[in-house]
């Protein structure tokens, strides 16, 4: 244990090669490799969400097969065990390799120049090619034509159509004629340009040219030996597949491969031992386990290590949402945004509560029909990580969950954006509820915040903690109050011996208010008002106020459950 302490953890690092060589920690995948070669495809193309380790098993699969590949990385590791493999493909082959996650232009010609580089950049790997003796003049032309520079910006590539659309097939014919070997051709993240593309305005455009790259590289290519690509979805064959031989297909939903996109629980359990760490177990399931990939429960890896390194840090560090800072949530409000437009407010619910709904899933979709039904939107989610299966698919329907509290507080999240843009919108009952709480009416207080619980989607009793559900109720009372023109409204703020819920101080008026919302579960709301007005007393929240000039202070108690309150208010 002593040795693995002094391993650094590979925050953000995605080669393979630096993990080993640099002694990084690393969770052996290399059984990945054997199970590639004995499941044979000729092109297999392996769909998880973002941050599950895609791009480092690329890494890797790079690593072992290429020719000069560094025999020592590998030692020690699953795969080594396995000689028979080893000595008949580790380093045997030439390996094109490239990333398709930089293609992210904010228009057509940008983009396309960026595949250009990205094409460039690996072909420049391979300039030997140049004084080949088993090329001809002409072949050295067909090289040279995938590495010539733009004159006008000598950081870009420049190749006309012709030429891009045949690059893979290109660059594999060259290095088979230099190797006499077929070669392996890797592509991450293969859909990237895709779903940029459509988000820009030029997806058409797009499609065409990957779906031309594709063909060249993946079908009509003699040169291939065999070829691995992942991305996020699976998109549909008639998109940019058209033409090729059945690619396999690993989903999230294959049995085959679960593993090794991932963390599973032994593998966590380890990592935590190795730093010390394994009071934190709890906490990191809860928060980044959950995801059913085939038969296989799993962590996400991006999540678990970025935790990890702030726990060395810092013992008390408390879990974040690293995986939903690394790219945006749309999708998410998107699937909200459907409500009553083939969503229904009750499996919303049903999912913030930890519980299932039962949907048939489409594997294949275009990006450019993601958000156009509700259908699809489930399919959408699923497939990114937002939601994952519970128990075996039946008949085509798959019953899906949220996965972990990191995913819910996405969900969460933006059910509280979409409900703040609704209260703002409706001037006449922001008023009124501001109006009835400045002037101590109680019953009317409690009747307009049951109005709007009921419009909004609430969370039920299952799946979380008690202070996380007031928590919920008092998120939707910021939202509310967030809008009120002249109110300064301070949440959690220290106040007497403790810090209490909310505050506001209405300074042209004197007025000052302290509310402190509790949850209610099994217990008399009227009893858990009371519960919170002599708490307020107790712990002396409203003493600020008056020490901020406050004449008049209202003390409100108010008792949640579901989409009930009740409301108490008392002078301070």
């Amino acid at each position: 244990m002593a040795d693995n302490m002094k391993k650094k953890l590979p925050v953000g690092i995605e080669s393979f090669e630096e993990i080993r060589a640099e002694d990084f920690y690393y969770i052996d995948k290399t059984g990945l490799i054997k199970e590639l070669l004995d499941n044979w495809g000729k092109v297999n193309l392996f769909t998880r969400p973002r941050r599950f380790g895609k791009s480092l098993n690329m890494s890797m699969l790079k690593a072992f097969f290429e020719i000069g590949c560094k025999k020592e990385l590998f030692e020690g590791l699953e795969i080594w065990k396995e000689a028979e493999t080893c000595g008949k493909y580790m380093g045997q082959f030439p390996v094109v390799s490239i990333s398709l996650k930089g293609v992210n232009g904010g228009d057509y010609p940008t983009a396309r120049s960026m595949l250009c580089s990205v094409v460039g950049q690996e072909a420049m790997r391979f300039q030997f090619l140049l004084e080949s003796g088993k090329l001809t003049e002409r072949e050295k032309k067909q090289y040279e034509q995938l590495i010539m520079v733009d004159e006008t910006n000598r950081e870009s590539f420049c190749m006309p159509d012709s030429v891009l659309m045949e690059s893979l097939k290109t660059l594999s014919l060259l290095l088979q004629k230099h190797y006499g070997k077929k070669v392996i051709l890797l592509i991450d993240e293969y859909d990237v340009p895709l779903a940029k593309a459509n988000e820009r305005g030029y997806y058409e455009q797009m499609v065409s040219l990957v779906r031309n790259v594709f063909e060249q590289g993946l079908k009509t290519n003699d040169s291939l030996y065999f070829a691995v690509m992942t991305g996020c979805l699976r998109v549909a064959k008639e998109s940019i597949f058209t033409g090729l031989n059945n690619p396999k297909v690993l989903s999230i939903i294959s049995v085959r491969f679960d593993e090794y996109f991932g963390f599973t629980d032994k593998e966590v359990k380890e990592l935590l031992e190795c730093y010390g760490l394994a009071e934190a177990y709890h906490t990191i399931k809860d928060w980044y386990d959950g995801y059913r990939f085939g038969n296989v429960d799993v962590y996400c890896p991006w999540d678990v290590i970025n935790y990890v390194d702030d726990l060395r840090a810092d013992p008390a560090a408390e879990p974040q949402n690293y995986w939903s800072n690394t790219s945006g949530n749309d999708v998410v409000r998107h699937f909200i945004e459907k409500l009553d437009k083939g969503l229904t407010k009750r499996e919303i619910e049903k999912l913030v509560a930890g519980e299932t709904v039962e949907k048939e899933i489409h594997q294949e979709l275009t990006y450019n029909s993601l958000y156009d039904s509700a259908d699809n939107l489930w399919s959408t989610l699923f497939a990114t990580g937002y939601l994952t299966q519970r128990g075996r698919p039946e008949g085509g329907r798959i019953r899906l969950a949220i996965p972990n509290m990191e995913i819910r507080k996405i969900f969460t999240a933006q059910i509280m954006e979409l409900f703040k843009e609704t209260a703002q919108n409706d001037g006449r009952a922001l008023n009124a509820f501001c109006e009835a709480l400045k002037s101590g009416q109680a019953k009317e207080v409690e009747a307009l915040f049951t109005g709007y619980l009921r419009k909004t989607i609430s969370i039920r009793d299952t799946f979380v903690r008690r202070e996380t559900k007031e928590n919920f109720y008092h998120g939707i009372l910021l939202g509310i109050l967030g809008y009120k023109g002249g109110w300064y409204i301070s949440s959690n703020k220290e106040a007497g011996n403790g810090y209490s819920d909310i505050q506001i101080e209405i300074e042209n008026e004197k007025i000052g208010i302290v509310i402190e919302v509790k949850y209610a579960h099994e217990e008399d709301k009227d009893a858990v008002c009371r519960e919170a007005l002599e708490q307020i007393e107790r712990m002396g929240y409203a003493e600020q106020l008056r020490e901020d000039g406050m004449e008049t202070v209202l003390k409100y108690g108010i008792a949640c459950n579901r989409k009930e309150c009740r409301v108490m208010a008392a002078m301070a």
